[in-house]
């Protein structure tokens, strides 16, 4: 599986990451299913950590440094009338305060349950909420707070999984796209025969579907290889001085390849540039990227703890660029599926420079699909 090993905490002082992607399937966690499960699918997500000293201060990327690296909209009213759905696996019992942390540092308006702009559910729509997990509570933390950053005018719905079996996630899937226009998967896993079957999870009229590519290059993973989501993978800023772009490099652990066993779409198959990755007819992944790489990570707070440490974190990971992606989608109002991603829509950043095994080209690749939302 593309997020197979969870590293240990590695010794800052060598400028390690510390990654929070669990093996699911080798370790799915507390309420995942036990004897009798082989034939399940676990996923994990793909979250990278950095190191630091302290964490009561932000010390990654703002919102405002996002909002001007893409050009994306600046009012607090962008998003507005739409829903993004989270869907995650475990429960964040903090996520409500540690939203309001984010909102409060960076000057975001409120989102709350009182203001009706933020709610949390299960999987069935209840508030009975799963046990705990401090790597998805971080998971969590990043995909809520960052979808309210880019797009603060919408409300953001959270529907957390039983755990992180398929099963389970399918099911709070189900549920956020019946109650939402855009909906962020920051999880994957390896992709499996037969997996083709819960395609049909990611396809309901009206709404628009994004997961994360991976963090572990090549090959794809599953649900990004559906072709009924968006694909999105990572990329690197360079920001000079002033905080404009001075480049944007594919990033060296994007996940993304030809999928083994899903075929293109149409809106995919018939773009210009698809012939040139190779795929012989497979779906290929990402479509798309933003900001990913830990060196350039954005900033979250969570008061739950993780690894001994609560407070701000700077994070990477096609973890920060799928929600990022989503809410610009919910910026437009417009259903952003593969024809409007294949289309003219969106004003796109070619990322012509990196390497993760495939190399970046002119056009679309199988590092960074065709380029960076820009505008």
């Amino acid at each position: 599986m593309s997020w197979l090993h969870r590293a240990a905490t590695l010794l800052a002082a060598a400028g390690l990451l510390l990654t929070a992607a669990l093996p699911a399937s080798a370790a799915p966690g507390p309420n995942s299913p036990g004897k009798g499960a082989e034939h399940e699918h676990f996923a994990s997500h793909p979250l990278r950590v950095m190191p630091q000293a302290v964490n009561t201060a932000p010390t990654g990327l703002s919102p405002a440094a996002i909002q001007k690296a893409y050009s994306f909209p600046t009012s607090a009213a962008a998003g507005a009338g739409k829903t993004i759905a989270i869907v995650d696996a475990y429960n964040d019992p903090t996520i409500a305060s540690d939203l309001a942390a984010f909102t409060a540092q960076y000057g975001l308006p409120g989102c709350t349950t009182a203001n009706v702009c933020f709610t949390k559910v299960n999987q069935t729509g209840g508030t009975k909420y799963p046990k705990s997990d401090s790597g998805w509570s971080l998971e969590i933390a990043l995909d809520v707070e960052w979808a309210h950053a880019v797009a603060p005018g919408a409300k953001i719905l959270l529907v957390e999984a039983n755990s992180a079996s398929f099963t389970d996630l399918m099911a709070a899937e189900d549920n956020a796209s019946a109650h939402a226009q855009y909906v962020s998967n920051s999880w994957g896993a390896a992709e499996f025969s037969g997996e083709a079957s819960s395609d049909t999870h990611f396809a309901r009229p009206g709404v628009s579907f994004f997961a994360s590519a991976g963090d572990q290059g090549a090959p794809a993973t599953y649900p990004s290889s559906s072709p009924n989501v968006i694909s999105v993978g990572g990329t690197k800023l360079n920001l000079d001085s002033t905080g404009a772009v001075a480049s944007e490099t594919g990033w060296a652990s994007s996940g993304g390849g030809c999928s083994a066993y899903e075929t293109a779409g149409p809106a995919q198959a018939a773009f210009g540039q698809y012939t040139q990755l190779n795929c012989a007819g497979k779906r290929a992944t990402p479509d798309v990227p933003l900001d990913a790489d830990p060196a350039s990570g954005v900033s979250l707070y969570d008061s739950t703890s993780y690894n001994g440490r609560t407070g701000w974190f700077t994070v990477g990971g096609t973890s920060a660029s799928s929600p990022m992606w989503a809410a610009r989608a919910a910026d437009t109002g417009a259903l952003v599926n593969a024809s409007y991603v294949y289309g003219s829509s969106v004003a796109f950043r070619d990322i012509l420079i990196g390497n993760k095994g495939n190399p970046c080209l002119t056009g679309e690749d199988l590092v960074t699909g065709r380029g960076s939302w820009d505008g």
